[in-house]
C-alpha cells in the first residue's frame, strides 16, 4: 500500500508549492468520514483496519495544521482522497501481514523514558 505514497507525496507537494498558500487546511471540508461512510468495501469487516489507517492519517492532518504546517497538511489529505478514490485497489496494496514489523510498530508506539527505556504504565 505505502509503495505508492511517496510518488502522491511529491506530486501533491509540489502542487501545493506551485499554489498560492493558503490560511488553514481544511480539513472538516474533506468530508473523509462521508467518504468512508459512502464506499461499500470499506463498511466490510477485514477492512477495520484500513478505515482506522485512514483516520489515523485525517488525524495526523489536524495535528499539522493546529502547528501551522497547512501545506503538509493539505499534502496528507491529498493522500487520503487518493486511497480513498481506489478503495480496492488501496484494499490489494495494504496487505502488509508482517507480525515481526507490527511488533516493531507497536514498541516504537510506546512511549519512553530519556534513557530510551519503554516507561512503565
Amino acid at each position: 500500500m505505502w509503495r505508492s505514497l511517496p510518488a502522491i507525496g511529491l506530486a501533491l507537494a509540489a502542487a501545493v508549492a506551485a499554489s498560492p498558500a493558503r490560511a488553514a487546511c481544511d480539513v472538516k471540508g474533506a468530508q473523509i468520514e462521508e467518504a468512508i461512510a459512502k464506499k461499500s468495501e470499506l463498511r466490510e469487516d477485514a477492512n477495520a483496519q484500513l478505515v482506522r489507517d485512514l483516520r489515523t492519517l485525517r488525524d495526523a492532518a489536524i495535528v499539522l495544521e493546529s502547528y501551522k504546517f497547512p501545506g503538509e497538511c493539505e499534502v496528507l489529505l491529498g493522500i487520503v482522497r487518493s486511497l480513498l478514490a481506489n478503495p480496492s485497489k488501496t484494499i490489494e496494496q495494504s496487505g502488509d501481514t508482517d507480525e515481526e514489523k507490527a511488533e516493531d510498530l507497536i514498541e516504537a508506539r510506546e512511549p519512553k523514558d530519556a534513557a530510551g527505556a519503554p516507561k512503565a504504565k
